[in-house]
C-alpha cells in the first residue's frame, strides 16, 4: 500500500512541506505521497484519518500546533512539555492505531540560530504566544539565551509591544517573529516594533520563509541588524520530521 504523509493547517497558501516531500519521495523511488490537508475546524482530523488508511505521518501547521494535542494517544517528553506538536506519527499494531505527537521545531530552530550566536545575544524577544512560539521559547533556554515573549495583550510575565522600551530594545539582542504577520500574501505587514531601537548588534529571526524577505526583515537591516528567514529551520524540521517517521 502506498504510504500517504501530509500536513494539516488553515490556510495552506503555500506548503514548502509538499513539494519537498514529494520531489524526495521520487528521486529515491519511495512508494508514498505528500498531500496537503487543508481544514478550517480541526474537528475535520479525524475524518482525514478515517478515510486516508495509509496515513503514515503528519505535520502540523498554523493554527493547530496546540489543538491538535486533544487527539493525541501518545506524546513525546519534548512535545509535551512545550505544549506543541507539529509532527504526528502513526503507529499501527495488532490492528491497533496510535497517534503520537511530536515537536521538531526545536532542533529545527536551535540549528538553525546557533551559529549566529554571539556573548552579546543573551537575551531575546518571541514575538507570538502560539505553538510555534512555545518551541522557540523552549529551544533559546536550551541555548542558554533568556527569552521573553512579546503579545498584544497584557499578561504576567509577558510584554506588550508597547512596552518595548529603549532599554528593553537595548539589552534584547535577539528578535524572533513567530507570527504570521508579514507573510505571503500580506507582504506589507510586519510586527508593530521599534525598529529604529536596533542596531548591528541585534538579530532579527523571521520564522517565516514566504517572501524570502519579509518586511520585518528589510526594517531590520535598514538599522544594521542581522536578519534571517525560516526556511534552514523548515528543512531542518522536515529532516527530523522524516527521522521521527521512519525510526
Amino acid at each position: 500500500m502506498k504510504q500517504i504523509y501530509g500536513l494539516i493547517g488553515y490556510p495552506l497558501i503555500h506548503s514548502f512541506s509538499k513539494s519537498y516531500f514529494n520531489e524526495k519521495f521520487e528521486m529515491e523511488k519511495i512508494n508514498a505521497e505528500y498531500i496537503n490537508f487543508e481544514i478550517p475546524r480541526i474537528e475535520e482530523l479525524k475524518r482525514i484519518i478515517d478515510t486516508n488508511p495509509g496515513l503514515a505521518g503528519m505535520n502540523v501547521t498554523i493554527p493547530y500546533k496546540e489543538k491538535v494535542i486533544a487527539y493525541m494517544d501518545e506524546m513525546d517528553e519534548t512535545a509535551a512539555r512545550i505544549g506543541a506538536v507539529n509532527v504526528i506519527k502513526f503507529i499501527r499494531s495488532k490492528g491497533r492505531l496510535t497517534l503520537k505527537g511530536y515537536n521538531s521545531d526545536v532542533v529545527g530552530f536551535t540549528d538553525s540560530i546557533s551559529p549566529l550566536l554571539t556573548p552579546e545575544r543573551n537575551k531575546a524577544l518571541v514575538l507570538g504566544t502560539g505553538g510555534a512560539a512555545k518551541a522557540v521559547f523552549c529551544g533559546l533556554e536550551s541555548l542558554k539565551i533568556e527569552p521573553t515573549y512579546v503579545s498584544r495583550t497584557a499578561t504576567p510575565g509577558r510584554l506588550t509591544y508597547a512596552e518595548l522600551t529603549p532599554d528593553i530594545m537595548d539589552t534584547h539582542k535577539i528578535i524572533i517573529n513567530t507570527t504570521p504577520v508579514g507573510m505571503y500574501p500580506h507582504e506589507d505587514n510586519c510586527p508593530d516594533i521599534p525598529y529604529h531601537l536596533m542596531n548591528s548588534q541585534h538579530l532579527c529571526y523571521d520564522l517565516i520563509y514566504n517572501p524570502d524577505e519579509t518586511l520585518f526583515m528589510k526594517k531590520a537591516k535598514q538599522y544594521g541588524a542581522e536578519a534571517k528567514n525560516g526556511l534552514e529551520m523548515l528543512l531542518l524540521q522536515a529532516f527530523a520530521a522524516w527521522n521521527i517517521w521512519n525510526e
